[in-house]
């Protein structure tokens, strides 16, 4: 049931907040640590890791924006001779 506090705080609302915020916080953390391991994985399996997060970054963009990505990276690598 819930109160009119007319400008004080709902101590229960508040509490209950904080505490998903908390739980969500450590689910994070634990999500982290968790790919952590995956890109240790990786590395013993003789990937890259750091190439392994560039393939993660290119999949999540849109087809036209790699592929402008793409020619933008070539255009500037033949305006500097790599």
């Amino acid at each position: 049931m819930k109160t009119e506090n007319h400008g004080a705080l709902d101590n229960e609302q508040l509490l209950t907040i904080i505490q998903r915020i908390e739980t969500l916080n450590d689910d994070a953390a634990n999500i982290a640590n968790d790919i952590k391991e995956v890109y240790k994985e990786a590395k013993s399996a003789g990937f890259d890791p750091k190439y392994i997060r560039q393939m993660i970054k290119l999949r999540k963009m849109d087809p036209d924006e790699l592929d402008e990505t793409d020619e933008l990276t070539k255009m500037y690598r033949n305006a500097l001779g790599l």
